[in-house]
């Protein structure tokens, strides 16, 4: 789904990465929220029209997902985005929440000259032959008592960037679970942190995309 801010352009651009979910109503308010802000954003459909509605069709829906395929997928979301006329195609970012922040990642290691990359609570990695991949500014934001993303982890990841010279910012909210930033988790949703998580992406995608 395509959102563009009112005007001629030529503007940034985002690919927006949905959860586990799919790419649910939540997914594309974040997507125009982003337009909102001035940029051109596509949120992709990974499960080609499917939307889960329990977490065991999430899983399901999230393990059937080849690897290979994302990677052409996103790939060709940054390709679209670049053919558009209203598009700036050297300032064009992603940004993703829960399994969409660990694809926002993906963005990243595909896209060379990717301008900007948000993970929101994503799975990471730290082999040094895919750090060595990354070249755009990286922000992460996790909750502290994520117990599939640890502490430890996100250390791991920034200092491994950071040893390399890329540039990382990483917010960890210490009272905030996984999927913190989303109302729909009514057990975690943390309003406080998630306004500020999205204050902070804001001046993050406008210091590296505008």
């Amino acid at each position: 789904m395509l959102y563009s801010p009112e005007g001629k352009g030529p503007f940034p651009a985002i690919v927006v990465v949905h959860e586990w979910w799919g790419l649910s109503d939540w997914v594309k308010e974040q997507a125009s929220k982003l337009s909102d802000q001035g940029y051109v954003t596509l949120a992709v459909d990974l499960y080609r029209g499917k939307v889960a509605q329990n977490p065991d069709m999430a899983h399901e829906l999230m393990r059937g997902l080849p690897e290979d395929r994302t990677g052409r997928d996103l790939r060709a979301a940054v390709d679209f985005l670049c053919s558009q006329s209203n598009v700036k195609k050297d300032r064009v970012g992603s940004i993703g929440w829960c399994m969409g922040g660990g694809y926002s990642l993906l963005v990243a290691l595909v896209v060379p000259d990717l301008a900007a990359t948000v993970i929101n609570y994503g799975r990471l990695v730290t082999e040094p032959e895919s750090l060595d991949k990354i070249h755009a500014p990286i922000l992460g934001i996790f909750g502290g008592k994520d117990e599939g993303i640890t502490a430890e982890n996100i250390g791991q990841f920034e200092a491994a960037l950071k040893k390399r010279g890329k540039k990382i910012e990483v917010k960890i909210y210490p009272d905030a679970g996984h999927a913190f930033e989303n109302p729909n988790n009514k057990t975690g949703y943390r309003a406080d942190d998630a306004a500020d998580a999205w204050k902070l992406t804001v001046g993050f995608l406008a210091a590296n995309l505008k």
